[in-house]
């Protein structure tokens, strides 16, 4: 009897310490949203908001990897082999960036941006299973939403305190200083895809989800960000969110109604402020010189480096021409070589495969796979009513996350979704959730009353598989530190012998090595 006490306050200790981790990876996820929305204002010195997420972004991969992997040595009661199969397919991918990089070792910080890829995916899946595992993914998830969504409006309603000052100041021309904080309008953009199609969850799920004060909230967040949006005129954003959305509400039909209709809403209200804010008001107080750009159509200067990048993809069929080759290969198409240059080809699949080869992406495809056939079971449990009591907060989950996910995958076609650090850094959390949603582990398997504290055999496996993970991120940690140092001092004197613009790429100073 004794015995039994001891044990269920040994288990007692485990599931707070379990919960305390969860808790903390969410509030990590926030912070991560708060640095990429108001870093430009946070980061202190010279490093400036670009470096400073991809530094949090090393940082964090590192911390959130090893930590989910070593909870699952010590308390998981998976097998190896079960364990080895959830995760086969990102390891394949992982060392798919590696291997193809290992050729090319002689250039220089040639593993900045492999390394980068591998433990942005490996991390993806450790963190979705130790949430899965948990029975934490929906706490997670609602407190994600609400971080989200409190970060994202303050930031709409800095855009409007900008219009404030711009119509005040009598300047037309406000639309150039909207989304404001970040380098180009391409990387807010990047955050919109990600974030717009949550938004609507907020008023489906939680625990203020039938608060008046916080619907309202929640809709004039929306709206500002759906007014930014079009303000900027994000093409890229706009048909990858609505791609997202028309494959979610495909696949989940009259259930996705809800979350549809909240959406609709919201985009409603943005398109009001934007005819207010960006053309009626604009236009009766300069007498129509509002000065906004105007949607037009065309690729934006993408075709010459789609054909650019598919060329490049050929040289070295199917092992690609090495990472970063994209920035030092001379061009091979007329039309690149007299078109205006930018460090990646505005298409993340054309560029892996251009630098890493169609090899690579073969791989991707293996992991998409995986993805879809997890998502295709939980789907038809979801639709059958089979997921339980909170069958309802789980399938607008299900649905809002295939829609982001989605939308970014298709935004990832025409822009580099996954290379700028704030999208990776967004981008990481919410690819977490939607794999903890779909991957198939039991709920309770980290706190079940039936697991055991003893040290197995694949509990020793999986610690050794992690300190060699925390001795490899060691390494890449120190490849992209001095990486940044040399970059600093080479952006310098790029600045005053070749006087160029700069092509974003890892850094800011993308160009290096030249």
């Amino acid at each position: 009897m004794e015995q039994r006490r001891v044990y269920d306050a040994s288990r007692d200790w485990s599931v707070k310490a379990l919960s305390f981790m969860t808790c903390s990876f969410g509030g990590v996820g926030v912070f991560s949203l708060i640095l990429v929305l108001f870093g430009e204002y946070l980061v202190p010195g010279n490093l400036g908001s670009y470096a400073s997420q991809r530094f949090t972004f090393a940082i964090i991969v590192g911390v959130l990897s090893v930590s989910s992997i070593i909870a699952w040595a010590l308390k998981g009661p998976l097998e190896v082999s079960c364990l080895a199969k959830l995760l086969f397919p990102t390891v394949l991918l992982c060392s798919a960036f590696l291997l193809l990089a290992l050729p090319f070792r002689e250039n220089a910080y040639v593993w900045a941006e492999p390394g980068m890829y591998a433990f942005f995916f490996l991390t993806m899946n450790l963190v979705g299973l130790f949430l899965k595992g948990t029975g934490m993914t929906m706490v997670f998830v609602r407190s994600f939403l609400i971080g989200m969504v409190a970060a994202c409006t303050i930031y709409g309603l800095s855009c409007v305190n900008i219009y404030l000052f711009a119509l005040v100041d009598g300047n037309p021309g406000f639309g150039s200083h909207i989304p404001h904080g970040f380098g180009s309008i391409r990387y807010w953009s990047h955050i919109a895809t990600w974030c717009l199609p949550l938004f609507p969850l907020a008023v489906l799920i939680g625990p203020l989800k039938h608060k008046r004060t916080w619907r309202l909230f929640v809709l004039a967040g929306a709206g500002l960000w759906w007014w930014v949006l079009i303000q900027s005129m994000g093409r890229g954003s706009l048909l990858g969110i609505a791609f997202g959305v028309f494959l979610a509400t495909l696949l989940f039909g009259k259930r996705a109604s809800l979350w549809l209709k909240a959406l609709l809403l919201q985009l409603a209200v943005g398109i009001f402020l934007w005819l207010l804010l960006s053309i009626l008001i604009p236009s009766a107080l300069y007498d129509g010189e509002n000065q906004l750009r105007v949607f037009h159509s065309g690729a934006s200067g993408r075709l010459p480096l789609f054909l650019e990048a598919w060329q490049r993809s050929l040289q070295n069929f199917p092992f690609g021409l090495g990472p970063q080759s994209w920035l030092t290969v001379e061009p091979l198409t007329t039309d690149y070589a007299s078109s205006l240059k930018f460090g990646h080809p505005h298409n993340m699949y054309l560029l892996w495969a251009a630098e890493y080869g169609w090899l690579l992406l073969l791989f991707l495809g293996l992991l998409v796979l995986q993805a879809i056939r997890y998502f295709w079971v939980v789907r038809a449990a979801v639709l059958s009513g089979a997921t339980g009591k909170t069958s309802d907060e789980f399938m607008y989950s299900l649905v809002a996350f295939t829609a982001s996910v989605s939308a970014t995958l298709f935004h990832g076609g025409v822009s580099a979704v996954f290379l700028a650090p704030g999208s990776m850094l967004i981008g990481l959390f919410v690819l977490i959730m939607f794999w903890a949603l779909i991957v198939p582990v039991k709920s309770n398997a980290l706190t079940s009353t039936g697991m055991r504290k003893r040290f197995g055999l694949h509990s020793t496996i999986v610690l050794i598989l992690s300190v060699a993970l925390f001795s490899s991120w060691l390494l890449w940690v120190q490849v992209v530190s001095n990486y940044y140092i040399d970059m600093r001092a080479d952006s310098k004197s790029y600045a005053e012998e070749v006087g160029k613009a700069t092509y974003p790429r890892f850094w800011m100073h993308g160009n290096f090595p030249r």
